[in-house]
């Protein structure tokens, strides 16, 4: 089945990212039932557990692996299996598998505005790479003024760090302030709540598919290990990162909240929107050479909201403003053996354009502090306790249309130590 032009039963409103051609996976809770798989389209949420009751599957699935509060055995399947399951699922919707017409709210469906979204997967680790040209570039001329913007190492490979899987959080989970020690005004170690709270607007990839350990897998094979993409905002404290960063890296500036959207966008779905990223000017090494399109363009977007309800948006980038493709960023991960899991995220890093606007954090856009940016009658340099970042993204071609929902998070003031 051709995914052009597809004619959906489901009613889908011009403006909604949830169409036929996304289909994307999460899990969802409603009342008095048990927390299962759920696929977003429209305003409503499939019971994915209900369909395969019903033998939309029975071709490509043995069992039901919808029930249940995870997508990990169901990510883990061969990409034949999803791609399966996807055909299916478009065709159970526009009528060319019966059934549609006897589909019951409360059994097969259920209003958006009636569920309650959880993780949609358990994370078994995260990576965050450093893959944002224009944002490694502003940080480099920012902290290190008179030295080259990019460090040595940075266009011969994708740089990355180990994150906290444990701190992933879904999309509607508040934040706590973070404490630590950090440097004032006056360049004493001073130990408080961050004053720099910060975000970071990022596009992260979820494994499905493991790889063995001492095993790599090259550049060519990385796509048969990715289910699909999430959005990441990667919560950091500044003044905590800064002091603590050298010689090791991010520690506790960045280890206390990472929160992802809780749809998980397929492959398969932002397969049209694949495109290249920023030139890469210099000579890789054999196992890193990639000449594919594999980097979703995806349109991001950050609005922060005040407790008084101002709103702004801070920041709108393409994801395709990255030198490093995840296909890379798969291979340089994998080359030394270390081995991938399901339930793996492997993040960008701060996507950042050429533009102030384009900006990927407030760390970027008010210098460090030094400016602020305007919401409403209100100024901001940092993230202050009762802001709410609502991180959004949407991939469009003029045909088809494919979005991620939304990634909300509330600043709450630090907890009492």
């Amino acid at each position: 089945m051709t995914e052009l032009h597809l004619k959906c039963l489901v009613p889908v409103s011009d403006n909604s990212g949830f169409t036929i051609y996304n289909l994307p996976y999460g899990i969802f809770k409603a009342k008095n039932k048990k927390a299962s798989v759920g696929v977003a389209i429209g305003d409503i949420v499939l019971d994915m557990a209900a369909l395969y009751e019903r033998g939309i599957f029975s071709a490509c699935l043995d069992k039901n692996i919808f029930a249940t509060d995870s997508l990990n055995d169901f990510m883990a399947m061969e990409k034949s299996v999803h791609k399966a399951v996807r055909s299916n699922l478009q065709a159970w919707v526009t009528g060319d598998i019966p059934g549609w017409h006897i589909a019951q709210a409360g059994i097969d469906w259920w209003p958006m505005h009636a569920v309650d979204m959880l993780m949609p997967f358990r994370v078994a680790g995260y990576t965050d790479f450093y893959s944002g040209m224009y944002h490694a570039e502003n940080v480099g001329k920012m902290f290190r003024p008179s030295s080259p913007p990019l460090l040595a190492n940075w266009k011969h490979m994708p740089v990355a760090y180990h994150g906290r899987s444990s701190s992933v959080i879904v999309s509607g989970t508040p934040v706590h302030r973070p404490v630590g020690q950090y440097l004032n005004e006056n360049g004493h170690v001073v130990f408080g709540p961050t004053q720099k709270l910060d975000y970071e607007i990022e596009l992260a990839y979820v494994i499905g598919k493991p790889s063995a350990l001492g095993s790599s897998v090259s550049v060519e094979e990385a796509p048969e290990h990715i289910f699909g993409c999430v959005l990441l905002n990667d919560i950091s404290a500044r003044d905590i990162q800064r002091w603590e960063y050298q010689p090791l890296g991010p520690f506790l500036g960045k280890n206390f909240a990472t929160a992802i959207s809780p749809w998980v966008v397929t492959m398969e779905a932002l397969q049209p929107f694949m495109v290249k990223g920023c030139e890469q000017d210099v000579p890789v090494l054999p196992y890193l050479k990639d000449d594919h399109k594999f980097i979703p363009d995806i349109h991001l977007e950050m609005q922060i909201v005040t407790s008084s309800g101002e709103k702004a948006t801070t920041g709108k980038v393409r994801s395709s403003e990255v030198y490093w493709s995840i296909t890379q960023q798969i291979a340089h991960h994998t080359v030394n053996g270390c081995n991938l899991e399901t339930g793996d995220i492997l993040a960008t890093g701060t996507i950042s354009g050429k533009e102030e606007i384009s900006w990927g954090s407030l760390l970027e856009r008010t210098f460090d502090g030094k400016q602020s940016i305007s919401i409403g009658a209100h100024e901001r340099a940092y993230l202050e306790n009762g802001d709410t970042m609502i991180f959004s993204g949407i991939a469009e071609n003029g045909v088809l249309r494919v979005g991620f929902g939304e990634v909300v998070t509330n600043i709450l003031p630090a907890k009492k130590q």
